[in-house]
């Protein structure tokens, strides 16, 4: 052997050592044709997760093109100094998102082109991801098809609902820290008509209307064809500030406004009111005779810290509560609890609405809570909620308002002409997202602008997808 083949036999000894020869040669006839430069970002990740990552970064930011082929398992384990097995884990999780393709006895593939997949992933409607599946379903209408009362389709319910399910609402509003009576109870079509109720008593005693500077779209409407203009007022991390609206209130005069205000997890921001900021509202509100119709759908528990406004003001609160976002969309039952000088004017409203609650929701309504289901999805809800938060902050990180309460949506403040080009480049990577326009009370003078992300209906992977995307659509915006 000459010393020049003994110098290469040395080398090959030293890099390959313990490598088979044949797979070496798949691994440089693989490298040849793969345009993918290894990399594996810095952090605390696994192996794997980082490698994902790394990959997906890449085919979003367009390095690489659809049909492009991946390094083979064992040359980028070798090239990354990373085991084989974190190799596979990152490639199927790639799979699993629809970024890359297995093809069998040929190697892994760019699936996709980052300028959409077809795929349209929505994160614009505000709704907890399902929790009820075929086989629940079927247990609670065969328990109901021998358990119901006959008399829930047979005659018109009550008003106000049967007192039985007013009872079991007033216990669930207990767990929550709202200790109000059956008697004091609404059953309404969801929160939106108990929204409505309200609006309908106010607007016949009160003539100027007082909101957050972004607040919930239906309710805008539910003002303005009331005749209740709305006037937004600023708002911090902690809501809305109490020195405009104590401002506004004495510019108007006692007893001539409403209120309408979410303390916990305002949507679209995930504001939430700390305790002082609650007991200031109150107090506000009482010295100058506004009425509150307080917006309670997004509480999940109870919290002594951060008591509802109604507890801290009843005789002027019209609290609304709802299942719809604590349970399930398709339960669409909701309460209102208006101050006990209202009950009567707030039953004349309710009947005049012309809605009814489907009696095979009261029905579901009542086994789910007896039966303890109810509490269990709110609790395995609000575990949800919690991951899939964390998730957003792990990918979107700075760019979110961290929200300090569980539920399923979060915030990305921008400008309001950062926001529409933010809008329009998501879907063009197949991601619908909410622009802060919809929720502007006056919109001729707001300036506070962002993207609201309802983190529940999409599936963990198509989630994670998306925010994947909207992370690399705001990278290319800084540029």
């Amino acid at each position: 052997m000459t010393a020049a083949n003994l110098h290469i036999s040395c080398l090959d000894a030293t890099c390959y050592a313990g490598r088979d020869p044949q797979q070496d040669r798949l691994g440089s006839h693989m490298r040849l044709h793969s345009p993918w430069h290894p990399h594996l970002p810095p952090g605390d990740a696994s192996p794997a997760e980082r490698l994902a990552d790394a990959l997906a970064d890449d085919i979003l930011r367009e390095k690489l093109d659809a049909g492009d082929r991946l390094p083979a398992h064992r040359d980028l384990a070798w090239r990354l100094g990373i085991g084989v097995g974190s190799v596979t884990r990152a490639y199927a999780m790639l799979e699993r998102r629809g970024l890359v393709r297995s093809v069998r006895g040929r190697g892994m593939f760019v699936a996709s082109r980052p300028g959409g997949s077809g795929h349209m992933i929505d994160l614009s409607a505000n709704m907890p991801p399902p929790m009820f599946g075929n086989r629940a379903l079927a247990r609670t209408l065969d328990r109901l098809a021998h358990t119901v009362d006959p008399a829930l389709f047979n005659v018109y319910p009550p008003i106000a609902g049967h007192i039985e399910h007013r009872r079991i609402m007033s216990h669930w509003l207990t767990e929550l820290g709202v200790d109000m009576p059956p008697d004091r109870l609404l059953l309404t079509s969801g929160a939106q008509q108990a929204l409505g109720v309200a609006v309908s008593v106010c607007s016949r005693v009160r003539t100027i209307a007082i909101t957050e500077e972004l607040a919930y779209p239906g309710m805008l409407s539910l003002l303005r064809q009331a005749g209740l203009l709305p006037h937004g007022l600023p708002m911090d991390r902690h809501g809305l500030l109490p020195g405009p609206l104590e401002r506004m209130l004495r510019a108007h005069g006692t007893g001539r406004c409403v209120l309408y205000v979410t303390p916990t997890m305002h949507n679209p921001t995930t504001a939430t009111m700390d305790q002082t900021r609650r007991h200031d509202i109150a107090r506000i509100c009482r010295a100058h005779d506004a009425l509150i119709i307080e917006d309670d759908v997004y509480d999940c528990a109870r919290d002594d810290l951060l008591p509802p406004l109604v507890t801290l003001t009843p005789e002027r609160t019209f609290y609304v509560n709802s299942l719809s976002k604590t349970l399930s969309p398709g339960l669409r039952i909701g309460t209102l609890a208006p101050p006990a000088r209202f009950m009567a004017a707030a039953q004349d409203a309710l009947l005049n609405s012309s809605l009814m609650i489907a009696p095979l929701s009261y029905a579901m309504m009542a086994q789910w809570m007896l039966d303890g289901t109810a509490a269990s999805v709110r609790r395995a809800l609000r575990g949800e909620a919690g991951r899939r938060r964390e998730l957003a902050l792990r990918l979107l990180g700075p760019v979110l308002t961290a929200p300090s309460y569980d539920a399923f949506h979060a915030w990305m403040p921008m400008s309001v002409e950062q926001a529409a080009a933010f809008v329009s480049a998501a879907a063009c990577q197949d991601v619908r997202v909410t622009p802060a326009q919809p929720f502007m009370a006056d919109p001729d003078v707001c300036t506070k602008g962002g993207i609201r992300l309802c983190l529940g209906p999409a599936g963990l992977p198509d989630l994670t997808e998306a925010l994947h995307r909207l992370r690399h659509v705001h990278e290319r915006m800084q540029q």
